[in-house]
This record gives C-alpha cells, structure tokens and sequence, in this order.
C-alpha cells in the first residue's frame, strides 16, 4: 500500500539523497521545512553545505512538474511540497507558537485528517517522535543508513577446530571452502591456542599473519589479539580502507599513528600522514575561539598530539620541531580537508563516529590514487544529536564495504590505557 511519508528537515540533511530512498511511496515536504533548510543553507561546514544540496535536488525536482501537486521520482514514488493555508486540527494547549517542530506536527495532523492513505511522519528527532506519537501520529526515524552491530563487524571469524588448527599449523594456509563459504575478504580467523589468520584479499584462502606480538612500529607493540589484527591491516598495503570502532583506550589513534609513521616516514610508501577529525563541539564551534587556525585547532587535535609525543618520545625526537620542518606529517580539522583531492597518503580520520554517512561518502570520494584511509572512533561515544549507534558513518562504511577486497574491519575491544580508564568505559 503507498503511504505519505511526512520527512523533517534533520532527515533531509542528514541525507540529501534520501528522496529516492522511500520506493514507491508519496513524500510529503511540508513548507516549514522549506523555511529551516533556507535558514540552514547559509551555515557554514558540511550543515550548509548538504542544505544546500538538498535545495540543489528540489530546484531540479521542480522543473518536471507541480511539486506541489506531486513530480514523479526514479524510485517509483513522488516528491510533493505541502502547503495548509487553513487547518482543521489544532495542538494542544501551551504548544508554542511560532516552532517548526510543532508546525511539521499541525502538518501531519491536517494532512491525516484529510487523506486516508496511512501518513508517518519519519524524523531524527527522538523528542519529536515522542510527540508524534502522543497526537496519535505514527512515526518512525530514518531507517535507509541504520545498520546492526553485530558479530559480522568484528572483523574476527572464531573456528576452535582441532583438526583444521593442525591442518592450518602445518602447511601455512587453508581453503576458504574448508571454513566457510560465506567468509569476507580480510576477515581474521581464530583457531583456537593462539593460532590466527586471515582470509586473503580475494576471498579465497586463509593465510598466516604476517605481524605477530614482537612487530613494532615506532616502539609501540600489539597487547592483545585485536591489536594484533589492527596492525595485519594497517601495514599490508593492499588495503586501501580500514574502519576500526572501540572503546576509549583500546588503542586505535595510538596504533594508526605508529603504523602511519613507519609507513611514511620509515619504509617511504607513502608521501604524508595525514591526520584530522571533525569539529563537534560539546560547546562553542570553532569559529567562536581566539587566535590563528592552528590556534583554534588545538583543543580538537590535543588527543593526536599527546599520541605523537608519546611516539616521538621513543624516538628521542620532538613532534612539534618535526611538524614545523617536516611536510611528512599533517594534522587538520576535517572541515578543511573537504574538495581537496588525496593522492598517495595515509589519511586517519579519528572521532569517525561524528560523521554522518553522507559526510564518509563525501571523504572517501575524494581519496586518490594509492592512498589508505583508517576510519577510527567509539560508536558508542557520539556527539552530534541526530547521529547513534547504528547510523553513524563508521558503522555504516564499515558495514557497506564489509565484503569488498579493497577493505578491513576490526573491533578493538580490550581497553590498554590503564585499569581506570578501561573499567570507565564498562561501567560508566
């Protein structure tokens, strides 16, 4: 049955490619939501810029027809702005006036009242939902990016079988075919007593690691087996995309880093470390803090400079004079890494989990040739309202490229900064 899809402005930003996701339904924009993306599109970041965006499709959109009787899309379904010049339906007492919200809520109601097809109002907004649905509304969030953790995103298939342990010992590989048939490029198997490997790029036989706990990389070892398993990804070069979600302390800024230094700096594979993070405040934006760029930069990228001097400390080195002399190292905010194109670096986007997947698709286009990019964060710790668990971008690159060569996956899941910190994690 074709339903009304009633989409909040959140939903429209969140995802500028979002109308073509609802199949053969009815979207219904109503014109409130025109006067929030019109507000939205002047701000600077990539806010404004998927506002903008979203104007960009809806100009094209209504050059097929009436958009506000309805202009067919290539899903099968309709785009239609709603404008009520009069309502039959109010709110209740004490509602206040003169808020989107509770215009796009006066909306859905009229719009229930008048058409009998089943109307849902699809937000990202938990308290709007919760409004809704004490007006009778049904609604829902926006299900098309939400993925599951689960197991699959482990990056580690668990095998404890004596006889392929042995068969595995002895000759160095196995047959994907022995295992398992659905087993993805560069998943890691684990045969139980320490003995590990991972299936090839091609997806077709289970190799031996080629690190083990005594690699090091700038003087930092593996303490655990999925630090084991990071270091496997982040130094074979045929991996071009590493998505690695943990707890706080589990290691992954420190191991990138050390793993990107030895790259680039020791072994030449790559011309830069390139370093940055998105700018998401629990406060003030970054505009609003005085001084120079690298100034205001500071307080976002304090956590990569305190991995870099513990690096460089056991090189008996000092990483700010390294920084000022060396090109090899770079560190930015996100926010001015968008448009440029990134040929032949090793690219770490820490905090990953504040991204929205619009904004990955926006980064990893613009990688060029013979660069690797480590997508790292907490999915659990996530910062920007309208992002969670299931529907931030490091989850959803990781789950989107889970069975492709070009990419590999692990959950860093034991935390090694200290007791305290791991036990805060757990408990807090």
């Amino acid at each position: 049955m074709v339903k009304n899809f009633v989409l909040d402005t959140n939903v429209l930003v969140h995802d500028p490619d979002c109308l073509e996701k609802f199949e053969d339904n009815i979207l219904i924009i109503p014109f409130p939501v025109l006067e929030e993306i019109d507000k939205l599109k002047s701000k600077q970041g990539s806010l404004g810029q998927r506002a903008r965006q979203m104007n960009r499709k809806l100009d094209e959109i209504r050059k097929d027809g009436d958009i506000t009787k309805g202009v067919k899309l290539k899903s099968g379904g309709s785009v239609k702005i709603l404008i009520f010049n009069e309502f039959n339906v109010t709110l209740p007492q004490f509602t206040a006036e003169h808020y989107k919200d509770n215009a796009i809520l006066l909306y859905t109601l009229e719009l229930k009242r008048r058409d009998k097809k089943p109307t849902i109002l699809v937000t990202k907004d938990i308290n709007l939902r919760v409004k809704a649905d004490v007006l009778g509304i049904d609604t829902q969030d926006y299900l098309a990016d939400k993925v599951e953790i689960n197991e699959l995103l482990s990056g580690v298939k668990e095998i404890d079988d004596a006889s392929l342990r042995k068969t595995f010992t002895k000759v160095g590989s196995i047959s994907v075919r022995d295992i398992e048939p659905e087993i993805f490029p560069n998943t890691f198997v684990d045969f139980g007593e320490g003995v590990y490997g991972r299936v090839d790029p091609e997806g077709k036989s289970v190799k031996k690691l080629s690190v083990n706990m005594d690699t090091s990389c700038w003087g930092i070892y593996p303490r655990n087996r999925e630090q084991l398993f990071a270091y496997e990804l982040l130094l074979d070069d045929r991996v071009k995309l590493i998505s690695m979600p943990g707890i706080a302390g589990t290691g992954k800024t420190l191991l990138s880093l050390a793993a990107g230094m030895r790259k680039v700096n020791d072994e030449k594979l790559y011309e830069r470390l390139l370093v940055s993070r998105p700018v998401i405040p629990m406060g003030q934006d970054i505009g609003y803090l005085p001084g120079s760029q690298e100034e205001k930069m500071k307080p976002w990228m304090q956590p990569i400079y305190d991995n870099l001097f513990l690096l460089f400390t056991n090189r008996h080195m000092d990483p700010d004079t390294f920084l000022k002399r060396s090109d090899k190292l770079g560190i930015e905010v996100l926010s001015y890494i968008r448009g440029r194109s990134i040929p032949n670096q090793f690219m770490i986007i820490d905090e990953a989990q504040n991204l929205t997947p619009h904004e990955v698709k926006t980064i990893l286009t613009r990688i060029g040739e013979e660069s690797k990019v480590i997508l790292i964060g907490d999915p659990y710790q996530i910062d920007s309202i309208y992002l969670d668990t299931g529907s931030c971008g490091l989850v959803y690159a990781a789950s989107r490229f889970i069975s492709h060569p070009l990419a590999g996956h692990i959950t860093l899941v034991k935390g090694e900064r200290s007791e305290l910190a791991t036990a805060a994690a757990e408990l807090l």
